[in-house]
């Protein structure tokens, strides 16, 4: 803990640092441009493992999807078109959605400077809790796209 606080602070910080650091980075990734997101080939094999192991199909419509609260973002909840461009757009709001969760967990670090060490466990845990099921969940959901763009443009 190099920052020195009172512990009121410390409570503050944290209690609104946490949730504005989410939505202050679902609000930028949404401003930025599409075209920015070119999604890495998804590997092919990998939907079993999701499914079986980690039963992404039970759990995965329980996640929020934060795009959809700010003007401009795009919905991820369902399919709603099958044409080959919005599923190219879907693909690439996949990749903006992962990288927004990457972000977020690479500051969370910020919080460590004011945090002592037992609260930076803390805050760490609840950074993968909140997103890494997200983070599986858009991965999921490229590789499922990326089969259906396929078989689309065949």
């Amino acid at each position: 803990m190099p920052i020195e606080l009172p512990v009121p602070w410390v409570i503050a910080l944290n209690a609104l640092g946490l949730p504005a650091l989410q939505l202050g980075c679902a609000w930028i990734f949404t401003r930025l441009p599409a075209a920015w997101f070119h999604p890495p080939l998804p590997k092919t094999a990998r939907s079993r493992v999701y499914e079986r192991f980690l039963g992404i199909k039970r759990w995965k419509d329980r996640l929020p999807d934060g795009a959809s609260w700010f003007k401009g973002g795009f919905a991820k909840a369902s399919l709603r078109q099958r044409d080959p461009q919005h599923l190219a757009r879907f693909l690439r709001e996949t990749w903006r959605g992962e990288l927004c969760h990457w972000t977020v967990l690479a500051l969370i670090p910020v919080f460590f400077l004011w945090n002592p060490r037992w609260a930076d466990l803390v805050i760490a845990a609840y950074a993968l809790a909140a997103n890494l099921p997200c983070i599986l969940v858009l991965r999921y959901n490229r590789q499922r796209l990326s089969r259906v763009l396929r078989s689309s443009e065949c």
